[in-house]
């Protein structure tokens, strides 16, 4: 049966079912069972060893990886072998993808291109003009992995956004009209990167194009980059916009005032507030924890299950707290 996604589904036509203090006490207190909430982790957060960052995945029962890079390749580059052995790993485990991180609209704007300067593009190489394949590509992925939803970008941001914006929305509408004819929910990142960077930008364009196949991603850790207060500042934006979100933390230096990537719930944002906010408004889409934080030791997996932890424990106190 095709799968149909209408705004209602979005705005609370079914509640998801948050946890209760109970079961995360048990998996805090090392009794791993399903969460009943639909959070994952970006899998190269954890490590390019792609059954490392699944058994690290499994080991909380955490139901959810995202997509992003394999084996130290983009997933737009995987061979059908290598992509075939990665959906066997993910059922070998009993868990599901939540979306597909591409690299979607993440290069210069033709109409505009940014200053050129070193970026992270996640081992892909791509420009505007492999959209069109891109898009195909990406769409019988997304099915080939069991997912309805591939995450986007908004072209490299440039001096004067607001001048790249008509631009930027007329391409992406484009794109979710090519969606809306495969099923396919694009989610558009809000990164600082590019040209669509906080929750008030974000929330804009997803009014002003108004399709259920274009929602968000909603990313409080990318706002602060942007000078914004994701919370609550940047979720008035975008409440009831988005389908998957992303957390990460920042930290502020007292002294020289840069800001740089923490455990989540040690930094600036009020995730207490944002997580409550989100129970209060049955959001039901999918999470995944982005770590970008790295330890001083440099392990990826530690700084990860550090900064997990946090997350859990905002979880359980949300969960736990009378009212929220």
């Amino acid at each position: 049966m095709r799968w149909t996604l209408t705004r209602r589904h979005f705005l609370g036509a079914t509640v998801l079912a948050w946890p209760t203090s109970k079961s995360l006490l048990a998996q805090a207190a090392g009794k791993r069972q399903p969460l009943p909430y639909k959070l994952g982790i970006i899998t190269d957060e954890l490590s390019e060893n792609f059954e490392q960052a699944l058994d690290f995945i499994s080991e909380y029962a955490l139901p959810y990886c995202e997509l992003r890079e394999l084996w130290n390749k983009n997933i737009m580059n995987l061979s059908q072998e290598e992509l075939t052995r990665a959906r066997q790993m993910i059922q070998k485990r009993g868990l599901r993808v939540s979306d597909l991180a591409s690299p979607l609209f993440k290069y210069n704007l033709p109409e505009m291109p940014a200053r050129e300067e070193k970026r992270d593009t996640f081992r892909a190489n791509f420009t505007d003009q492999d959209t069109e394949d891109l898009l195909r590509r990406v769409f019988a992925l997304a099915r080939f992995f069991g997912t309805n939803q591939v995450r986007i970008f908004s072209y490299w941001r440039v001096d004067e956004p607001a001048k790249a914006y008509p631009y930027v929305r007329d391409r992406l509408a484009k794109a979710a009209v090519l969606a809306a004819k495969s099923g396919i929910v694009l989610a558009l990142e809000n990164e600082p990167a590019c040209n669509i960077g906080t929750g008030k930008e974000l929330g804009r364009i997803l009014r002003d194009i108004n399709s259920p196949y274009l929602r968000g991603t909603w990313d409080p850790g990318n706002s602060v980059m942007l000078g914004e207060v994701p919370y609550p500042d940047g979720y008035r934006e975008v409440r009831g916009l988005f389908s998957h979100m992303h957390f990460k933390d920042v930290k502020k230096d007292p002294q020289t005032g840069k800001l740089s990537w923490a455990p989540v719930g040690a930094g600036v944002i009020d995730y207490r507030g944002q997580i409550a906010a989100l129970r209060k408004d049955s959001y039901q889409g999918t999470m995944a924890l982005e770590t970008h934080y790295l330890r001083a030791d440099g392990n990826k997996l530690e700084s990860t299950r550090e900064s997990l932890e946090g997350l859990l424990k905002l979880l359980n106190e949300s969960a736990s707290s009378p009212g929220r």
